[in-house]
């Protein structure tokens, strides 16, 4: 009797070693997989941060051609892929309605993915003329969206870019008694709010 009783000793001690050695591989193989994530995240990042600094000379050699002798301070932020330009006189660099920033923005983004150095799409704001612009459009959103539940009617805005019409959608999707609808083709594409009580 006391055999078995050794023999069931060992088969149980054996069978917990077993899952002891289990439990250190799956932990070993989860520290590795974590180590590799992490090794991963730090390499995508100082690949993001290097191409921004190449970016970066690229954009100071097309603003030096567009605003000649200007004196132009560039900030990243790295995390959303932001591009600040300041400076004394940027006027021709944003051009009317933003024109010029978009087109630099465009120039910028293809540069960056044709020669790998971005993985991401980077937004430039010159002189926070975007951040305001935005501040200007989400306040005449608001505005255009309670006079149509007002009056009851549809309020067509102004032809404006894809971004800036994205950003009123996006904004009005939140208000329950206005829909928002695209119509028009570009360059006067254009957005229509409406009351979600009616139908276009």
């Amino acid at each position: 009797m006391s055999d078995n009783n050794e023999i069931k000793d060992a088969i149980n001690a054996f069978v917990f070693s077993l899952e002891e050695e289990q439990k250190k591989s799956k932990k070993s193989e989860t520290e590795e997989k974590e180590k590799e994530n992490i090794e991963e995240n730090d390499k995508k990042e100082l690949k993001t941060s290097i191409g921004l600094e190449k970016i970066i000379v690229i954009l100071h050699k097309i603003l030096g051609y567009i605003c000649n002798g200007e004196k132009i301070d560039i900030e990243i932020e790295n995390e959303n892929s932001i591009i600040s330009i300041n400076g004394k006189d940027l006027s021709i660099a944003i051009g009317k309605n933003g024109n010029n920033i978009e087109a630099l923005e465009y120039i910028v983004n293809l540069i960056g993915k044709r020669r790998n150095l971005i993985d991401r799409r980077v937004i430039i704001d010159i002189k926070d003329y975007r951040k305001k612009n935005i501040e200007t459009l989400e306040k005449i959103a608001i505005q255009m969206a309670n006079k149509a539940i007002k009056e009851n009617r549809i309020i067509a805005l102004r032809p404006m870019p894809s971004y800036e019409r994205k950003i009123i959608h996006n904004l009005l999707a939140t208000v329950k008694d206005v829909k928002t609808k695209s119509r028009d083709k570009e360059p006067n594409r254009r957005i229509v709010i409406y009351p979600a009580s009616s139908t276009l």
